[in-house]
């Protein structure tokens, strides 16, 4: 007896897995799953005798048939009562009153209806014709019943107010063409009803006729080409204009974060097109474009147009700054020394006078005695008050440095030599007292000389304004001698009464304000700045932004190092604790805290930077071309060190003014400190020396400077290095070549010769004729030929030179046309080595040739 499995069994006869598992379980025969193998004998008589009869094939003209129910209304009828209910499973209405195929279940009637008469035997069928599938019958319930029944959880509550009472549920029947396609609703009971009075078949059940062929056709057309139906007309409406919604008050700001902004970013924020402003602004006469930038103030104009508001996210410098009132209070404003700046040409006394009166030897400090840093020291006058003293460089490359001290002074001594007299340098310091409109006090100084003539030098000044009160001038003439120390006392009642007309006064409760007068890197302090106050007072710890650099200050020193916690105005100190070197003329401001120094020196430079980027124009074809031209020229690359900030200025402008058409000089980088290992590799990589002054190179730096062939110079006078680039540039020059006529040669006769040519015999004319020399031939007066000579005998002997009067043989390279009466001419290309001659300050130096 064969097995088989029960999944097999069940595709076999058409039956479920899960019903014949129950069917042969209930029969006793033990199985567990549809894989489960059972003998096929035994199972089929189980299966087989209680397997339901096949249902009746349909008919095929009627089709698919598809039975929905739809509820009838009608008006609202008494209340029924029904029979109570064993058991309603849970499933909502649509299940209970879903269409069932192929069972047909008997329909419950309410108590008290009428039972309705069984329906007429069908009519016979017709030969040919199938039997007709089993209609389903539905059990009509009262939709409040069934609502009743529903469970709680799928309930829904509805609002508002109550749709029409529905009756009962009617059974509706979907029938199709002959072709599956063209559905119909048909209502099963009065269809039941019609052919229980008709007593008619199919035909009359529909109550139509057969589809013509015509009809067919066009059926069938509309089932293969859905696409060509009409299609329902659209109906054009009129577009609607968009509704503008006005933002809140906090909404219509704009935020510029920047100090301009672009037209077309601006009206993106307002919500408008770029046109429509473009149009506005030329209605107020401005031609802009979408893309062009427009400054805060245009932008406010425009913003104001549409209701909006401007805001600034520019960092301001003038927010964070401790800002101070435009107008002291008088009772706050105190006398304060007066601030003098000493001026005048070189080596006419200026640093001797100073230590006259300070009684002491800061000249013979400076190398070669000439002043190459600013220096500012404060003076005690017994009995009188304080004086506050700024010396300034005369050397011609410390110019910045002597506008810098004329712009922190309030009166100017102006010293000129009296054997001297009125120098270039004295001129320049003059009109820079001029400009800054300070009052001018003349020290005619060295007195004491022989050849000193005081009065010439007061009627040299008087020629730019300066006339003195002997004269029946406005001007204060005071005659000194720093070395015998001849009218030391009257130039100081000088500057005090001077002082007292100007009534010099300051508010020491403000703020500090100071200006940087010199800055250096210490190596063992750091950054080291000094500075004079000028408004308010300076105190140990206050943090303060200078330039890019800020910090806060830990140390102050007054001119002899003695330690200093308070500096009111007009007190010169050196302080410590900034993060970098200041530049000299830098303003010193005091600020809350140190996080705000900070962000304003970030902003100063990031200012700094973008300044650099976007300064340069845009590049023309002219450009291109000079800058090609300009890459042939040859230049000296220097790394420049100083030790003050003020030299470094001063020195990096001098040694660019040396610079010509052929060489010019190329500042890699100048900085402030010793000379260190990163200087010497940037002068490596660049092919270039580096130069200090006042400093010295490091053992790191020279170690390095060894291995890498790295020229270094040091100085202590600027006249030393001035010199000395000059000549290093000299080396770069080119040559220049000059031609040395060496001697004339006339043709008196022809000579030609086989593989060899035509020799000319000449006679020496004047000079004489060199076998080294190159040769040119003349022809009335034009030259004809120039090369260098092939042969030149004496007598059919070779000759290195003929003198004046002789005859020789000439044989010229590459040349044969000569003719009699030619005259030769050697000469000789000397090449001469070329000097640099000092120019005017501002203007290029001129290059001259020496031999």
């Amino acid at each position: 007896m064969a097995k088989k499995r029960v999944h097999e069994l069940a595709k076999e006869l058409g039956l479920d897995n899960k019903e014949v598992l129950e069917r042969l379980q209930a029969a006793g025969i033990d199985v567990k799953s549809h894989s489960s193998s059972v003998h096929e004998d035994e199972a089929k008589a189980v299966l087989v005798k209680g397997k339901a009869p096949p249902p009746a094939p349909k008919k095929a003209a009627a089709g698919m048939t598809i039975v929905r129910k739809r509820q009838k209304e009608e008006p609202a009828a008494a209340p029924v009562v029904e029979p109570p209910v064993d058991e309603m499973p849970e499933a909502p209405a649509e299940e209970a009153i879903a269409a069932q195929p192929s069972e047909v279940s008997p329909v419950e009637e309410a108590p008290g209806q009428a039972e309705a008469p069984p329906p007429p035997a069908p009519a016979a069928r017709r030969p040919g014709e199938r039997p007709r599938a089993a209609a389903t019958v539905v059990r009509m319930i009262d939709r409040d019943k069934l609502m009743e029944r529903v469970p709680q959880r799928r309930q829904r509550s509805f609002e508002g107010p109550v749709g029409p009472k529905f009756g009962e549920v009617t059974e509706l029947r979907v029938v199709t063409d002959p072709f599956g396609r063209g559905r119909e609703m048909v209502d099963v009971e009065s269809e039941r009803h019609g052919r229980a009075k008709t007593g008619g078949g199919v035909a009359a059940a529909r109550g139509k006729r057969a589809p013509s062929k015509r009809e067919m056709m066009e059926m069938r057309e509309r089932a293969m080409h859905p696409s060509r139906l009409k299609k329902k007309k659209t109906v054009k409406r009129a577009p609607k204009k968009p509704e503008v919604t006005q933002p809140r008050a906090s909404k219509r700001v704009i935020k510029m974060k920047g100090e301009t902004i672009v037209l077309s970013d601006l009206a993106h924020q307002i919500g408008v097109k770029a046109t429509e402003l473009v149009q506005k602004l030329m209605e107020m006469g401005q031609m802009v474009a979408q893309n062009a930038a427009i400054d805060l103030e245009i932008a406010q104009v425009i913003a104001n147009a549409y209701d909006y508001t401007v805001e600034s996210l520019v960092f301001a410098e003038g927010d964070v700054l401790e800002a101070s009132p435009e107008e002291d209070r008088a009772e706050d404003l105190a006398s304060r020394p007066p601030v003098v700046t000493v001026m005048g040409h070189v080596d006419h006394g200026k640093t001797s006078l100073l230590d006259a009166i300070r009684r002491s030897k800061v000249a013979e400090g400076e190398h070669g005695g000439i002043t190459q840093h600013i220096g500012a020291y404060q003076v005690m006058v017994p009995g009188r008050g304080k004086i506050t003293f700024l010396d300034t460089p005369g050397h011609a490359a410390f110019t910045s440095m002597r506008a810098r001290g004329a712009q922190v002074t309030d009166l100017v001594v102006l010293v000129v030599a009296a054997d001297a007299g009125v120098m270039p340098k004295t001129e320049e310091a003059l009109k820079h007292a001029q400009a800054a409109e300070v009052p001018i006090i003349v020290a005619v100084n060295k007195i004491d000389k022989p050849d000193a003539q005081p009065d010439r030098v007061m009627q040299q000044l008087a020629k730019y304004g300066l006339q003195s009160e002997q004269w029946g001038g406005d001007t204060l003439f005071v005659k000194t001698s720093a070395t015998k120390g001849t009218g030391i006392q009257e130039l100081l009642d000088a500057i005090l009464l001077q002082a007292e007309m100007q009534e010099i006064k300051a508010n020491p409760k403000r703020p500090a304000m100071a200006v940087v007068i010199e800055a250096k890197l210490d190596r063992g302090r750091g950054p080291v700045a000094s500075v004079l106050v000028q408004q308010g007072t300076l105190r140990r710890g206050d943090p303060v932004v200078v330039g890019e650099a800020h910090g806060k200050i830990r140390a102050m020193l007054d001119e002899q190092g003695r330690d200093v916690r308070e500096a009111p105005p007009a007190t010169p100190v050196e302080l410590t604790g900034l993060d970098e070197v200041p530049n000299a003329g830098d303003q010193l401001h005091v600020v809350a805290s140190a996080d705000a120094a900070g962000a304003v020196a970030e902003h100063r430079r990031a200012q700094r930077r973008a300044q650099e980027v976007t300064s340069g124009p845009k590049m023309s074809l002219e450009d291109l071309l000079q800058r090609m031209q300009d890459s042939k020229t040859l230049d000296l690359r220097i790394v420049l060190k100083a030790d003050v900030q003020g030299s470094v200025e001063a020195v990096r402008d001098t040694l660019q003014k040396l610079s010509t058409d052929e060489i010019s000089v190329n500042i890699l980088y100048a900085g402030v400190g010793g000379i260190n290992e990163s200087d010497v590799m940037l002068a490596s990589a660049s092919d270039g020396i580096v130069l200090g002054f006042n400093v010295r190179p490091d053992t790191n730096a020279r170690s390095v400077a060894e291995r890498e062939g790295v020229e270094i110079r040091v100085f202590q006078i600027i006249y030393e290095m001035v010199d000395d680039v000059r000549k290093a540039m000299e080396g770069k020059l080119k040559p220049e070549a000059r031609e040395k006529i060496v001697g004339h040669a006339e043709v008196r006769e022809l000579f030609k010769i086989s593989k060899v040519g035509t020799i000319a015999g000449s006679r020496v004319t004047d000079g004489k004729a060199l076998r080294s020399a190159r040769i040119r031939v003349l022809r009335d007066g034009v030259q004809v030929y120039e090369s260098k000579l092939s042969s030149l005998k004496r007598f059919k002997d070779d000759a290195r030179e003929v003198e004046s009067g002789q005859e020789c043989g000439v044989g010229i390279e590459g040349f044969n046309d000569i003719k009699v009466g030619d005259v030769l001419e050697f000469f000789q290309v000397e090449e001469v080595a070329r000097r640099l001659q000092p120019g005017t300050p501002g203007k290029r130096s001129n290059v001259e040739a020496h031999p």
